[in-house]
């Protein structure tokens, strides 16, 4: 095959991987966007005030219907610490909004089998457990109030008066939306809605088009080189496994895109016979990145930030390799994948168009409301991410479709 004969399998492959998981994202940004409307930051801290089960359950709640954008759970994470929800607790949020979120169940679901989606969610509260144990036996209070005191320098006066700014501004939004009755609910659902898109555009872009380039040129000998004894039977030693959950974190560190944009990938290394354990600790690393480990330290100070770090790759190191044991106690291990992801046809009739095409409906519908809206509605708080890097990503985030563009144009045009 040639060099631009992969070009083009390569953009069909990236399409055809979005086109599958298009209804999903919709979906889940929708469900979201209208969490978010009518649960308040407030109520959130006001029941995570200490390491208790209540505690540690509203957490987990709460980061279940939040947002799945790491960025976005790292700025909220932070302001629930600081305004008294308590360290774990604030863990316990951070872990369950990256993993436990409805819509990245969704994608995983079109991508891996049901044993993935299973994983997902027993890992989530397994990771959250985990770290729980891991701050009760090493107890580290001066830590934990050092980070405060940095978090507290950091922000001064000057995030309370933001933040009741915003308070006045939500109140007045509020009362607003009763007098508007339900009209300028959907507003502010729209512009939640537009948010989640723009936090992510660029993330999910990216990942899917690095997907189709791994499928195209990527050969298989290669994932044999990065995770061991791939490729055979199946049965994977302590060892082996050890070393796929230790090397799934390190490929994610690469190429940090995201929890949503990592799916595709993470089907790809299933398909290359990385085991569940390996696939699985990919998946829950998007937490122990060099960008995140960076805002916690700008938040956190370093010392707290590698802790964060040393907690969660423990967290998930110990996860991946529970639930791929547990899972092969039951006989319900999956057993490679049945059908190669890159084997299927992408475009077809049958549910996904039909899904796609309603769910487009609906997104066009929030667009609208959000466009025609005369009110701002409420905004994510964010965590500071780095303006070069922005910019190197919206400039990837280009690049990518322009290579996709060609890449179709020699696919059904020219080649």
């Amino acid at each position: 095959m040639t060099f631009y004969e992969k070009w083009a399998e390569a953009a069909y492959t990236s399409t055809g991987f979005f086109w599958m998981a298009l209804w999903a994202f919709i979906l889940g940004y929708a469900v979201s966007s209208l969490i978010q409307v009518f649960v308040s930051e407030d109520k959130m801290k006001n029941l995570m005030g200490d390491g208790s089960l209540k505690s540690m359950s509203m957490a987990s709640f709460f980061g279940f219907i939040s947002s799945s954008c790491s960025f976005s759970a790292l700025a909220t994470t932070k302001t629930l610490f600081q305004k008294g929800a308590s360290f774990i607790a604030s863990i316990g949020f951070l872990l369950a909004s990256t993993n436990l979120v409805i819509e990245l169940g969704i994608v995983i679901s079109i991508f891996l089998g049901w044993q993935f989606i299973v994983g997902e969610y027993a890992g989530g509260v397994l990771l959250i457990l985990i770290s729980w144990l891991m701050v009760f036996l090493i107890k580290p209070n001066g830590l934990i109030q050092k980070a405060k005191d940095n978090l507290n320098q950091l922000t001064g006066n000057s995030e309370h008066d933001e933040h009741h700014n915003h308070q006045e501004h939500d109140h007045h939004e509020m009362n607003h939306s009763h007098h508007d009755h339900q009209g300028s609910k959907w507003d502010m659902v729209g512009h939640k809605y537009i948010m989640e898109w723009n936090m992510v555009w660029k993330d999910v872009t990216i990942g899917f088009t690095i997907a189709g380039l791994i499928a195209a040129f990527v050969p298989q000998s290669f994932f044999q080189t990065l995770f061991i004894n791939t490729g055979g039977d199946g049965d994977y030693s302590f060892f082996t496994l050890l070393e796929h959950v230790v090397v799934g974190p390190l490929v994610a560190f690469i190429t940090f895109i995201g929890s949503m944009g990592n799916i595709p990938l993470a089907a790809l290394l299933y398909d290359n016979g990385v085991s569940f354990a390996g696939v699985m600790a990919f998946i829950f690393s998007d937490l122990v990145v060099f960008p995140v480990l960076r805002i916690n330290a700008k938040y956190y100070g370093w010392k707290m930030s590698l802790f964060i770090i040393f907690l969660l790759f423990s967290a998930l190191v110990g996860t991946s390799l529970i639930l791929h044991y547990g899972l092969d106690l039951f006989s319900a291990l999956p057993q490679g994948a049945e059908n190669s992801i890159t084997e299927q046809e992408h475009f077809q009739w049958n549910y996904t168009t039909f899904m796609n095409f309603g769910f487009l409906i609906l997104s066009g519908f929030l667009f609208y409301k959000a466009k025609t809206s005369k009110h701002a509605g409420h905004h994510h708080e964010m965590a500071p991410k780095s303006p070069i890097m922005e910019k190197v990503l919206k400039v990837l985030a280009f690049a990518s479709y322009a290579w996709l563009a060609v890449g179709l144009v020699l696919k059904f045009l020219i080649l």
